[in-house]
């Protein structure tokens, strides 16, 4: 009798299932370390205590895309170790900080399954939730997967997709208690620009490039205890090549953000995101932003922007996205819609 566990496939899956993820984790300094050593993280609310008191704050909570990929990371083992591909965000909301210390475990309802037409894999919706140790919710947020089957025989369940709002209500995006921007300091964030110099329709060239490296990407999904084979088993894809975790581009895109959006202090909300091309070692990515919306808060001198956020490589220009087909250029890699909270 075998104890080892080869994860779910697509079959394994029904409507409604709530999965409880294994293996707690408690975050700490060396993870925000760690963080900003694997991607240039330069905001000044998650760099400096000093900066987040000013802001209202107790002090300096971790990164916002840490918690999320912690979270994230409890997922793998039970939704996407069998993954083909993760497909897409939605949904998604941070509903409270999360401090150097607290304890972060997951568990996820499926709220959606549909085969694919080649009867190889389906894919999977879930909803996630991240939970601190006193159970308070931290994160919350849908993604879609897709897997394989483990029996290309077996019947299709009955289809189900969810409905899934485009994005996430202004009104319904969560201020964390006491954040003020009234006394905020933009030398020492970085740049001037604030909430009211973004026009709708803007376009924002990072301008900088980093060059992704296999010892890395691996370092850092390891790190979020990801343990999706496509990420480190060479034999796992035709190709023989390992699939960089789309997360990674994630922080990596926000990070080059800063050049541009230096002030877009803390990611709120996750409105839709796509990883539009597989990333690999040796591709040079780059990012550009898009302003697509902007929204007051009740809190002071704060105010909420939804941002594009893609991640190209290569080279690829700022602004363009799709063909005249509306298909995702190739050197396109993540294509990422967020709410973000900034001085007025």
């Amino acid at each position: 009798m075998t104890k080892t566990n080869p994860g779910r496939f697509f079959e394994d899956y029904t409507v409604g299932q709530t999965i409880r993820h294994a293996v707690p984790r408690t975050v700490a300094e060396g993870e925000r370390a760690l963080y900003h050593a694997l991607y240039p993280a330069r905001h000044a609310l998650y760099s400096s205590d000093e900066f987040a008191i000013t802001c209202g704050l107790d002090g300096s909570p971790l990164d916002d895309l840490l918690a999320f990929h912690t979270v994230f990371g409890k997922t793998v083992p039970d939704v996407s170790l069998n993954a083909v591909a993760n497909l897409g965000y939605a949904q998604g909301r941070w509903l409270r900080p999360v401090w150097p210390g607290d304890t972060l475990r997951a568990e996820s309802q499926v709220i959606g399954l549909r085969q694919n037409s080649n009867g190889q894999s389906g894919v999977v919706w879930v909803r996630t939730q991240g939970l601190n140790q006193v159970e308070e919710v931290v994160l919350d947020y849908v993604r879609w997967v897709m897997v394989r089957k483990r029996d290309p025989q077996s019947p299709a369940p009955e289809a189900v997709v969810p409905d899934l709002a485009d994005s996430v209500d202004p009104a319904d995006l969560i201020v964390p208690e006491g954040l003020s921007f009234a006394e905020y300091d933009f030398d020492l964030a970085g740049e001037r620009h604030r909430w009211g110099d973004y026009a709708v329709g803007e376009v924002i060239d990072h301008v900088d490039t980093v060059t992704i490296e296999e010892a890395e990407h691996m370092l850092a999904t390891r790190l979020w205890q990801n343990t999706a084979k496509v990420h480190f088993d060479a034999t796992h894809r035709p190709d023989g090549r390992r699939l960089i975790y789309g997360g990674h581009v994630i922080s990596l895109a926000r990070a080059l953000s800063f050049n541009g959006l230096a002030n877009a202090q803390m990611i709120v909300a996750l409105n839709a995101g796509a990883h539009a091309n597989p990333c690999f070692a040796g591709d040079t990515v780059r990012a550009w932003s898009q302003v697509l919306d902007r929204a007051p808060t009740d809190a002071p001198g704060v105010g909420a922007i939804r941002l594009r956020l893609v991640a190209t490589r290569n080279g690829a220009l700022a602004g363009t996205l799709r063909d005249d087909q509306g298909k995702y250029l190739p050197d396109v890699l993540l294509d990422l819609d967020y709410w973000a909270l900034m001085p007025v």
